[in-house]
């Protein structure tokens, strides 16, 4: 990753307090420390943002956040004027981009999701903003931060390359009936050279998802709680697209009460519907060069898990129309733990369509180890059980 240089000025911005927007001395103090400077938001401080901000022209700054950023809950402003991205509906409260950006300083970044989780069980068609957008940054890192209570995303990397995550404590679970959703704790979308590192994920979405055009990614080293697993995709969302996620490395992953460990989804090769605010299919694109080496999953529904057919729940349509993304060169290994027992005997599904994408799937050196109440389950070469659109993995060995 490239290094930053020197920072030789420092700007300290002031909390005004008692929910006073403070985003206009934020603001300020990023045009006035730019290029060369710190902007550091004090310990024991808590500042308020009310207002969207647009931080694509930093050059070689620091921000360092020691006190608390908390959002305000005008869910009609935040609505109209959060910066619209170009995937899935995607808003963003503030976009961060440039170059040679560091954010660091152990502080909170809170989105104050409650509010938005209510009213997205009201509404599914609200725009719900992301908590930390990283767009059009190269070179960088974050680092050494509290992320709470997202209303969506809690980071959305798009057009961005050469950027570190380290060190990010994600959590924040609705206190109502009505769950937080779609809580990724990072999508990436049109960027390479990316790190995510050394860090704890307590979400109820993906804890890492890569989204179209992901390339050269490396995730290492992260406790998830409570996700979707780390997921490829979803890809062939959009007709006339073209998504290519390759030469992603997973490591090291401890997975727990999850949905899933490692994870590919491709919509079909027709338009379907998920849900009333998230439908596609049709697209083009590429999965290869995938590996997940080492996870340890516990209590985890499907240790691996690769839809076909994302959205679409018509099996015939499914076998009528497969998905026009291609997937070869998946190396999946070093798998241990304990699956949920939700779908025993399986530990894990390669989807509908199996024999027709079978030439194009490479899925090999498959090493699992699973416990059940009675037996240690060991795999040391996948089986396909085909029933009528169900291709599964089981125990090869007994």
């Amino acid at each position: 990753m490239p290094k930053s240089i020197t920072r030789t000025k420092t700007c300290v911005v002031p909390a005004f307090g008692n929910g006073t927007d403070d985003s206009a001395a934020i603001l300020k103090a990023f045009h006035t420390c730019n290029s060369g400077g710190s902007v550091v938001l004090s310990a024991n401080k808590t500042y308020t943002i009310g207002t969207a901000l647009d931080l694509t022209f930093l050059r070689h700054v620091d921000w360092v956040i020691e006190g608390t950023i908390q959002f305000t809950n005008d869910t009609d402003y935040w609505q109209a004027n959060s910066f619209k991205q170009i995937f899935q509906n995607a808003t963003t409260f503030f976009q961060l981009g440039g170059e040679d950006v560091n954010v660091y300083g152990g502080g909170t970044i809170d989105g104050n999701g409650q509010v938005w989780y209510d009213l997205y069980a009201q509404n599914i068609y609200i725009l719900r903003p992301v908590l930390f957008g990283t767009i059009g940054l190269k070179g960088g890192s974050i680092s050494d931060l509290k992320l709470r209570y997202s209303p969506q995303y809690y980071n959305f990397v798009a057009n961005s390359s050469d950027v570190v995550f380290s060190g990010i404590d994600i959590s924040g679970a609705s206190i109502s009936a009505n769950v937080a959703k779609n809580t990724d704790g990072w999508d990436t979308y049109r960027s390479s050279n990316i790190v995510i590192q050394n860090s704890h994920i307590n979400n109820g979405d993906d804890c890492v998802s890569f989204k179209p055009n992901s390339t050269e990614i490396i995730v290492q080293n992260l406790v998830c709680n409570g996700s979707h697993g780390i997921s490829v995709g979803s890809l062939g969302q959009y007709a006339g697209e073209v998504d290519i996620v390759e030469n992603v490395y997973v490591y090291n992953i401890s997975m727990s009460d999850a949905s899933d460990g490692a994870r590919i989804k491709v919509w079909p090769g027709v338009p379907s519907a998920l849900s009333g605010d998230l439908q596609g299919g049709g697209g083009l694109g590429s999965v290869n060069n995938i590996t997940y080496d080492t996870m340890t999953v516990s209590n985890v529904d499907y240790a691996v898990e690769l839809t076909q057919c994302y959205g679409q729940s018509n099996l015939t349509l499914c076998n009528q129309f497969p998905s026009n993304v291609t997937i070869s060169n998946v190396l999946i290994k070093n798998f241990s733990g304990t699956t949920s027992k939700k779908y025993e005997p399986i530990v894990g599904t390669l989807g509908s369509q199996w024999q027709a994408l079978q030439a194009a799937t490479n899925l090999y050196d498959v090493y699992y180890l699973f416990e059940s109440m009675l037996e240690v389950l060991t795999i040391r070469s996948m089986r396909v059980e085909i029933s009528q659109n169900q291709g599964s993995m089981a125990d090869s060995s007994k």
